[in-house]
């Protein structure tokens, strides 16, 4: 469905997108999660023809955005972190206007206004004008655009910023439905808005993409171990031996604390935390050495972002290049 290879973009001699490749695959929803300034805009907007690239080339279903335009962008519908609203116009007028644009007219306009206003749940302010609305039915609106001729692909910068909780989950709802049968693609640095809602993630950091799999994969494939807490009466060479016949345990640390008792942590590489704890509670329990507190920490895809995106900072300073002007 879209195929992106070796995108770069500069601003002078900030590297915005750095050699970015990753393909797309029709019928799902994708997250773009990076923290702010990773280059999520800047790769949307070369995606959807907004932005030209220094080199790379992208492809809509086949198309070349760069050399076959207009077909490409006909597949997609866009939403940028501003949405692009007449703030005088009310939102039948100005999805009118935008229908116009994308060369639907008649009948045929009517009724892709009616459906989109539908879609995006706006009926009772379709006919206000839309400087009157709330943040959130102006993204609805931003939204309701996007989708009028019934692109393939919704491609979303940004679509929850500025907005309420409850307004948030209404379109964290829409996006999941609009998913049921287009691409969508939407870019965020809220990971539980990208865990909540996608069926794959791509992580970008430094205009670099890091990451790009399943929620359920990333978490397997790429999170710190899980760890496991302990404060006890042993001393730190004792729980190393109790706990030296217990598989999987990967690394024990331990420190005295100022009231006598010793608190540990241990990493384990195990699927199953639950196990591990077991395990440790039986050692203790047939040694005389007392467990007062064990607590479980179960690694989760936020521990995921930070350590990649973290190791790719640290990598980038180590590496760090200036822009060759030609």
């Amino acid at each position: 469905m879209i195929a992106v290879e070796h995108l770069t973009k500069c601003y002078g001699d900030f590297m915005a997108v750095d050699d970015l490749s990753f393909e797309i695959d029709e019928g799902h929803v994708y997250g773009f999660l990076g923290p702010n300034g990773a280059g999520k805009s800047t790769t949307m907007n070369i995606m959807t023809g907004c932005l030209s690239a220094m080199n790379g080339c992208i492809k809509i279903d086949g198309y070349d955005i760069f050399e076959e335009t207009d077909k490409a962008k006909k597949l997609i519908g866009y939403l940028p972190e501003q949405p692009p609203l007449y703030m005088t116009e009310t939102p039948v007028e100005y999805l009118r206007f935008v229908g116009e644009a994308k060369g639907l007219h008649g009948a045929e306009l009517n009724e892709q206004i009616g459906e989109v206003i539908r879609q995006t749940k706006i009926e009772s302010v379709k006919n206000r004008r839309i400087s009157a609305l709330s943040k959130g039915y102006k993204q609805r609106v931003g939204i309701a655009q996007a989708l009028l001729g019934n692109p393939k692909i919704i491609i979303l910068d940004e679509p929850t910023v500025g907005l309420d909780p409850i307004q948030i989950i209404e379109i964290r709802a829409l996006i999941k439905e609009l998913g049921q049968t287009h691409t969508v693609i939407f870019s965020s640095h809220i990971l539980s808005e990208v865990q909540t809602i996608c069926d794959r993630i791509l992580i970008i950091a430094k205009g670099k993409l890091i990451a790009f799999d399943e929620p359920e994969n990333l978490e397997k494939r790429l999170l710190a171990p899980n760890e496991i807490s302990i404060t006890t009466d042993a001393a730190a060479e004792e729980i190393k031996r109790m706990l030296a016949g217990i598989s999987h345990i990967t690394d024990i640390s331990a420190e005295e604390k100022e009231n006598g008792f010793v608190e540990a942590h241990l990493k384990t590489d195990h699927d199953d935390i639950y196990e591990i704890s077991r395990a440790v509670f039986l050692a203790f329990s047939g040694s005389g050495k007392a467990l007062f507190e064990m607590a479980l920490k179960k690694a989760n895809l936020e521990d995921v972002f930070i350590e990649l995106t973290e190791s790719n900072d640290a990598a980038g300073k180590t590496t760090e290049r200036k822009v060759a002007h030609k």
